[in-house]
């Protein structure tokens, strides 16, 4: 009798191990079949804050989205401490950045003041650009891939419903779950400022008429362009700052439409070459072409790095939710209007790294 019971037993352990082990072959079959889409590989995330900071912060979680290229992390750094230090929000930042920057920005990150923050790491590939991108052989250092990485925002946050995307050259001043909180309209995936806002200067290019409109960015003299029936002077948008609708985003496969216009452009030049360079607001432009909500103007005050002088008066950009250095004038690297705001957030690299490129850069627009 008792080695019946132990036959029995050694046949029942043998079928759990069995079952068992069949389990974690399809979970691991499911998990090698499954990668990361697109090379966005997470490398990094501090799942949990500290007990304290949890209970002093609301429980909702604002995803923020952020690129951090290496030449530019000091802005990233102060951006995220700048929207940290103004909410009790639960925030976390999805930050995406290059492999030979991500020991970098982990130092950084363990600077005392920084601390505190939640954060995810990923890792961008610039191969999902391939044929999507022209890029002048000329001009190879001046490509910067990570510019496209808000065009595949459900990839970079793919649990989430809604996420905030913001530049590494800008500052925070409000509560961000203000901005998260901007409401969409039925059907639209994404909200913008618009460029012909009250708080925005209308920025002139020589030969290209106004920077304001859509004309400004695309090519209207290609059949392509002409063929979409989008008025030229139509008020653009600025996508430096804006929430998205990640659910709408997705039903709508806004990144699949996004690359079709990219691959166009490669094949077509359908992009005007009297602005500066710019690549990444084109497609955007044109597929949220009267598709997309406004958030308000005063949570993003632009232009503060097109030019060394001061445009608004202090009270105004006391007052602002946030403050964007977009133009060549960065608050890091060169003489800037209201450097002395973007300081107040800015905490110095441990490594010195970046603090050197500073100096070379200053040193550089003092000759």
């Amino acid at each position: 009798v008792n080695i019946s019971i132990l036959i029995v037993a050694v046949v029942i352990f043998l079928l759990v191990i069995h079952h068992n082990f069949l389990s974690l072959s399809d979970f691991l079959r499911r998990e090698l079949s499954d990668p990361s889409p697109l090379g966005l590989q997470p490398i990094d995330f501090i799942p949990a804050a500290p007990q304290r900071l949890t209970d002093e912060r609301n429980d909702k979680e604002i995803p923020v989205v952020i690129a951090a290229s290496d030449e530019r992390l000091g802005g990233a750094i102060a951006a995220m401490n700048s929207i940290y230090q103004h909410t009790r929000s639960n925030v976390v930042f999805h930050i995406v950045t290059l492999n030979d920057t991500v020991d970098h920005l982990r130092i950084w990150l363990r600077s005392p003041l920084l601390r505190s923050l939640r954060y995810r790491i990923l890792d961008f590939d610039p191969r999902v650009l391939e044929g999507k991108v022209q890029v002048d052989p000329q001009k190879a250092d001046t490509f910067k891939p990570l510019t496209f990485a808000r065009f595949y925002l459900p990839n970079l946050v793919p649990h989430a419903e809604k996420a905030i995307y913001v530049d590494d050259d800008v500052i925070v001043q409000g509560d961000i779950v203000e901005l998260y909180n901007t409401p969409l309209k039925p059907g639209h995936a994404a909200a913008f400022s618009d460029d012909c806002d009250s708080t925005s200067s209308k920025v002139a290019v020589r030969g290209a008429g106004n920077q304001y409109n859509y004309i400004g960015f695309l090519d209207y003299k290609k059949e392509t362009i002409r063929k979409l029936a989008m008025k030229a002077n139509t008020c653009s948008f600025n996508p430096g700052v804006f929430v998205a609708n990640l659910t709408e985003w997705k039903l709508q496969n806004i990144t699949k439409q996004l690359e079709k216009w990219m691959a166009l452009n490669v094949v077509e030049e359908l992009y005007s070459k009297t602005l500066a360079g710019s690549i990444t607001t084109p497609p955007l432009l044109i597929v949220f072409y009267k598709q997309h909500s406004s958030i308000d103007p005063m949570w993003n005050v632009r232009h503060l790095g097109s030019s060394a002088g001061k445009r608004y008066s202090p009270q105004f950009v006391e007052a602002a939710k946030l403050l964007h250095w977009n133009g060549h004038f960065k608050p890091w690297g060169r003489t800037a209007s209201y450097a002395e705001v973007w300081e107040k957030w800015y905490v110095p690299d441990p490594t010195g790294k970046f603090n050197l490129i500073r100096r070379h850069s200053e040193a550089y627009e003092a000759k």
